[in-house]
């Protein structure tokens, strides 16, 4: 399970919570958070962060994780 999706759990947010807090569609989300988007933008990324709640400047460690198996 990767960084994203652990948080957002951890957090009790539902991916479809998650996308409306990021103001993202939840299939973006889930293709970040599977690491099927190979590349995210960073605004996507600090969208993400904020919605749950991680400093923006460590959104780069959450991109890490969905480029980087763990």
């Amino acid at each position: 399970m990767r960084k994203i999706e652990k948080l957002r759990r951890a957090r009790g947010l539902s991916l479809a919570a998650l996308s409306r807090l990021a103001e993202m569609h939840p299939t973006t989300v889930g293709q970040i958070e599977k690491g099927y988007i190979g590349k995210p933008y960073p605004s996507q990324m600090s969208k993400l962060a904020n919605a749950l709640g991680v400093p923006t400047d460590h959104s780069d460690e959450l991109l890490e994780e969905v480029l980087c198996d763990e």
